[in-house]
């Protein structure tokens, strides 16, 4: 009987590991920790699913819009597209010998942060646009998948692709498995980001929503062509972000996902609609594995998003707290 016993208990034991195991194994979300921000997400995208119910979603409206700088990936300690900008405008200065009377330029290249601190974005942003114009659209997506496969982040030395969110990924596949139509809604430019978000994110560039860059038509040795221009048609930041939604979706979000007051008035937009709402704040809470930043940030700032969602009630995901990882793991 003793003997029996334990067989019986050892069977027991194993038959806990195996149905532990499993649950982990079913686990659509399993870099994110137990709590309120998982509970957050997963009751409500069980409760738009649910057929029958008076909450119900139909497919066609389960709509979810993602800022990228900070919620899908890291932003410091530069927004990655200015870096890549940078690098373009050093590759352009030596056929550009009058740049070298430009405030702007010799404080880029000095890294003089009190002068440029001193004459504001304009000058540089200026400086930036013009050296990522003058070549065609296609020239232009080869040097940004050039960049990418090439350049690393000043401190983590990842490749800019490799510092993307773990937890994020699981997320946009956890809606997409559930019917729902992801997109990106960023103030970025389109023409940076869409060359790669469909591999990082399974977002695909129709379903990029960003900034926009001036272009032009053109015949050139008898091709058809899009130019870049310098100037900016459409800043996606902002007010601009339920803007951009409106023109390119068409329809109102029933879930958004943010990290700073650049995605306040999109978060407000979404909540404002009929239905159950999910509006999410990612908080960089993380110093030792990311970074800690919220209020007082030159990038990032989240100030204004953060009163607002902790007076209506909004989730709010603390990497610290909430991920058990940040980054994939290094191929």
């Amino acid at each position: 009987m003793k003997r029996g016993a334990t067989l019986a208990a050892l069977l027991i034991a194993c038959l806990g590991r195996f149905a532990i195991a499993f649950a982990g194994a079913g686990d659509p979300l399993p870099s994110w920790k137990p709590g309120a921000a998982k509970a957050a997400i997963t009751s409500f995208v069980e409760k738009v699913t649910k057929e029958g119910s008076s909450d119900f979603v139909p497919i066609a409206e389960r709509i979810a819009t993602f800022d990228n700088d900070g919620t899908l990936w890291a932003e410091q300690p530069l927004y990655f597209q200015f870096l890549f900008m940078l690098d373009q405008l050093k590759a352009a200065a030596p056929k550009h010998p009058e740049w070298g009377q430009n405030a702007a330029f010799r404080a880029l290249m000095a890294h003089d942060h009190t002068a440029l601190a001193a004459m504001g974005n304009k000058p540089v942003l200026e400086l930036l646009a013009i050296a990522n114009s003058g070549m065609t659209t296609e020239a232009y997506d080869k040097t940004i998948h050039g960049w990418l496969a090439t350049a690393r982040h000043p401190t983590t030395r990842r490749l800019y692709t490799e510092m993307v969110y773990k937890p994020m990924q699981e997320l946009l596949a956890y809606l997409r498995t559930n019917g729902f139509k992801t997109f990106i809604i960023s103030g970025g430019s389109i023409e940076f980001m869409r060359p790669w978000t469909e591999a990082a994110y399974g977002i695909p560039p129709e379903q990029v929503v960003g900034s926009i860059t001036e272009v032009k038509f053109e015949v050139q040795d008898g091709k058809p062509v899009l130019m870049r221009l310098p100037g900016i048609s459409f800043v996606d930041d902002g007010p601009g972000k339920p803007t951009g939604i409106y023109r390119a979706i068409g329809r109102q979000p029933i879930a958004a996902f943010g990290n700073s007051d650049g995605d306040l008035q999109m978060l407000q937009w979404v909540s404002a609609g009929p239905g159950p709402r999910l509006m999410l704040l990612v908080r960089h809470t993380d110093a030792e594995r990311e970074w800690a930043y919220d209020r007082h940030s030159q990038i990032g700032k989240l100030d204004k998003a953060l009163d607002e969602a902790n007076a209506k009630g909004w989730t709010i995901v603390s990497m610290k707290d909430d991920w058990v990882t940040v980054f994939p793991e290094k191929p």
